[in-house]
C-alpha cells in the first residue's frame, strides 16, 4: 500500500498501487481502488468509493458513502457531499444485444471534471460526461446532466441555475444590474454573459 504519510483505517480496502498523500485521511470501510490518486489534506469518509485511477487534488472532501467513479477528476478543495454519485457510463447496460455479460472491454467510460472549489451537495447525481466549474455549487439531491458554469448555484432535476455563489459558498447578492457582492467577503462579480460570472474585486 503506497501510504507513505496519510492515515488509512485498518477497515478500508485501499489498492497497494493507489497513492494517499500526506495528510489524507481514508475511514472506515471506504475503498480507493488501483491508481487512484489522493492530493495532501483529502478525506475519504466511511463506506465512499473512490475509482480506479480517479485523481484527487489536495484538499478535497469525500463524504461518508459517495461514489466517485473513474476516470472523475477532482480539482483542489472539491466536497463531495454524503451518497453522491459521479457516474460514468453514458449508456448503461449489464449485458450486450445478444445477451452476453458485458466486459470491461464492451463499454467507453466517461468521466464527471470538477474544478476547483465546487461542492456537489448530498445525494446529488452528476451524470457523466460533464464539467462543473470552479466555485459552482450543485444543491443536494440534484441530477446534474449538463456543465455547470463556474461559480452557478444548480438545483433540481434536471439541475438549473437559479443564482449565483462566490468562493465563500453563500448565495450572491445582485446590488445592481449585472454586479453581485458575495455578503459574506465582500468581494465584487460581475455577469460577462447568460451564464459566465467573473470575481473583480476581492477584499
Amino acid at each position: 500500500m503506497t501510504v507513505p504519510r496519510g492515515f488509512v483505517h485498518d477497515t478500508a480496502d485501499v489498492a497497494d498501487s493507489a497513492l494517499i498523500s500526506e495528510g489524507s485521511k481514508v475511514w472506515h470501510y471506504a475503498q480507493v481502488r488501483e491508481h487512484a490518486q489522493l492530493g495532501e489534506n483529502c478525506i475519504v469518509g466511511r463506506g465512499a468509493y473512490v475509482g480506479t485511477g480517479v485523481e484527487v487534488g489536495p484538499n478535497c472532501k469525500i463524504q461518508n458513502y459517495a461514489l466517485v467513479y473513474e476516470p472523475a477528476k477532482l480539482a483542489a478543495g472539491v466536497f463531495i457531499g454524503p451518497a453522491v454519485v459521479l457516474t460514468n457510463d453514458h449508456f448503461p447496460r449489464a449485458i450486450n444485444a445478444d445477451g452476453t455479460p458485458k466486459s470491461a472491454d464492451d463499454w467507453h467510460p466517461v468521466g464527471v471534471d470538477i474544478r476547483e472549489g465546487a461542492s456537489i451537495g448530498a445525494n446529488a447525481t452528476c451524470i457523466a460526461p460533464l464539467v462543473i466549474g470552479r466555485w459552482a455549487l450543485v444543491g443536494a439531491g440534484s441530477v446534474v446532466v449538463k456543465d455547470v458554469p463556474e461559480f452557478a448555484l444548480v438545483v433540481g432535476s434536471p439541475a438549473k441555475r437559479v443564482g449565483w455563489v462566490g468562493t465563500a459558498g453563500h448565495p450572491l447578492k445582485e446590488t445592481t444590474p449585472g454586479e453581485w457582492t458575495c455578503p459574506i467577503t465582500d468581494a465584487k462579480y460581475r455577469e460577462i454573459a447568460t451564464d459566465q460570472l467573473i470575481e473583480v474585486q476581492s477584499k
